[in-house]
């Protein structure tokens, strides 16, 4: 069966567009005006991604955002207006896996779908083991991280830059080389990598973990056991 993407937003000339693209490209889809319709329609149809415009009606985007990464990792595009690069930040540090820019050509934003969905649904070598750093596990195959025993709530996008850096413990990678190899189709900036890798370290830090992360100055970032 086809992806079901989930379309929020509220002017209905751009939605229309934008769905009229998707359906056309074979997805399914749903739509929803404001927030808490976009958090409705998320529960109860399960989308298998969210194209979230930021500046809602009542609940804003940001927020539909905040409780989607509470409740999973369904990946999830924003849609923003704003061209500053702190407002996209802001985002991707709240879990988004990419975001576009208004005004936008609608074949990138399908891009942008394609290349998301890709990625989160990358299937890996059946001989592909779980790669570990001290206490954590990084099981590819079942895309998930998990500290101890217990999984990490990651996005599709954290996922793959921890994953990334797990391949080779103690190395330094440059946040180009990160956002090359986790991030391949997206036009994110590299500041992008630091957005992503703040919640990972938090996501760490919570489970007790917090020392295997390491910024490297003037260079990137890298994983490490032993503190």
């Amino acid at each position: 069966m086809s992806a079901l993407i989930l379309i929020v937003e509220d002017e209905p000339q751009l939605a229309e567009v934008l769905e009229a693209y998707a359906r056309q490209e074979g997805y399914r889809t749903e739509r929803a005006a404001d927030g808490n319709a976009a958090l409705y329609a998320f529960r109860a149809a399960s989308p298998d991604l969210i194209l979230l415009d930021v500046m809602l009606p009542g609940r804003s985007g940001l927020e539909v955002l905040k409780t989607v990464r509470a409740e999973g990792a369904t990946p999830v595009i924003l849609v923003t207006a704003r061209a500053e690069e702190t407002d996209q930040i802001v985002g991707l540090e709240l879990g988004a896996d990419d975001y576009v820019v208004k005004p936008f050509r609608p074949r990138e934003v399908m891009a942008r779908v394609k290349a998301v969905l890709r990625r989160a649904t990358a299937v890996l070598d059946d001989t592909e083991r779980p790669l570990r750093v001290g206490p954590l596990e990084v099981d590819r195959r079942a895309v998930v991280a998990r500290v101890r025993g217990e999984a990490l709530n990651l996005t599709p996008a954290e996922f793959r830059l921890l994953s990334q850096l797990a391949e080779a413990p103690g190395r330094a990678y440059t946040r180009e080389e990160l956002l090359a190899a986790a991030l391949p189709d997206s036009e994110a900036l590299e500041r992008v990598v630091d957005a992503h890798l703040a919640s990972v370290r938090r996501k760490l830090d919570a489970a007790h973990a917090g020392g295997l992360l390491h910024t490297v100055r003037g260079v990137g970032y890298r994983l490490e056991s032993g503190g």
